[in-house]
Parts: structure tokens; C-alpha cells; sequence
């Protein structure tokens, strides 16, 4: 193997979590030997099935509606239970990331769903492996300022529209998870 291969498979409802998405699409693009396809789970096909089955690496991605991932993610977990039954997923890498509108917006609830996804399909998970900025110079612009270690975390206003947020400290967040996740992808399927 050459190269690894990861998807960020996402749902967006209003351009917040899309830019998320993007930003883990630009760190694993980062690495050397790392290729990523960006899919919006929205709408899924054979074509988003292979590239998914094809990865080395899936990064799920949605936005905390109501302490949980968007109805739009959900349909395609449930989908994806044909591929859990030939366990077609065992053994890839695995992370995921969500935006709300609030600070808390029980945005560990939607990383904890993506987990427990995650291992129903017997992924091995990846978490943020960056320190929370939780000094008291903290500023909200900050790398993981949300304080995000299971997954990367993004707040964006409600109320003021797509380019309103995320913030470039929650994106940049969210560059380096994906980051990470290409270095441990390419660790464990011993590509140099």
C-alpha cells in the first residue's frame, strides 16, 4: 500500500458543519501519501457505499440537533447496516466531529453516538489528542477551546448565517483531528 484513503462523511444543514468537514478534509490532505473524499451523507448511492468501503479511514461528521446527530446522518447509520452485517467496515479508523449552535448544546451526546456507531461497525476510534485551552489566558478562538478530546468540536450562532462560524480556532481544531487521524492511519497500515 502507497497511500491511504480516507473518507469525511458528513451531514450539514445549514454550512457549519460543512465547513468542519472541510477543515478535517484539509489536514488529511496535509499528510503525505493521504487521500480524502469529502461525502454528504444526505444522499447515498452504490458510488458513496464503495468509496466508503474502499477507505482506510472514515471521519463522521454531523450537527447536534436536539443532544443528537441530524435525522439526515441517522437515516444514512441506519442504512449502513447492510455493511455492518458483513462487518465491511471491521478494523478502518475511525473519528468524527459535530457544530452546534450553543456552547454545550450536548454535543457529547452526538460524539458519543458517532462512537458507539463507530464500534457497532468495529472501527477503531481516534480522538482529538489535543490538550483543551483551559487556562485562564484562554481565549475563544483558541485550538480546542470547546475542550474536545473524543472528538472535534465546533460552535457556529445560530442566528447569523453559514459564515458566521465556525470560528478559525474551531476549524483549526478540526484540521489538525484530521491530521492526526491520516499520522495514525498510515501508522497502522504501515504505509511510510
Amino acid at each position: 500500500m502507497n497511500t491511504i484513503k480516507a473518507v469525511v462523511a458528513y451531514h450539514s444543514g445549514y454550512g457549519h458543519t460543512k465547513k468542519q468537514a472541510e477543515a478535517v478534509a484539509a489536514g488529511i490532505a496535509g499528510v503525505a501519501l493521504a487521500e480524502v473524499q469529502l461525502i454528504n451523507v444526505a444522499t447515498f448511492d452504490d458510488a458513496v457505499w464503495a468509496a466508503l468501503q474502499a477507505a482506510d479511514a472514515i471521519v463522521f461528521g454531523s450537527p447536534t440537533y436536539m443532544g443528537g446527530v441530524s435525522a439526515e446522518f441517522k437515516t444514512f447509520a441506519d442504512a449502513s447496516s447492510k455493511v455492518w452485517f458483513t462487518k465491511g467496515w471491521k478494523n478502518k479508523i475511525a473519528g468524527g466531529f459535530t457544530n452546534s449552535a450553543s456552547m454545550n448544546g450536548d454535543k457529547g451526546s452526538t460524539i458519543q453516538y458517532l462512537i458507539t456507531f463507530a464500534m457497532q461497525h468495529d472501527m477503531i476510534w481516534v480522538g482529538t489528542g489535543q490538550v483543551p485551552a483551559a487556562t485562564g489566558a484562554a481565549q475563544r478562538n483558541d485550538v480546542n477551546y470547546l475542550g474536545g478530546s473524543s472528538g472535534a468540536l465546533a460552535q457556529s450562532p445560530s442566528d447569523l448565517g453559514p459564515d458566521a462560524g465556525p470560528l478559525p480556532g474551531d476549524l483549526e481544531t478540526a484540521r489538525l483531528y484530521g491530521e492526526r487521524i491520516a499520522l495514525i492511519t498510515k501508522q497502522f497500515n504501515g504505509v511510510a
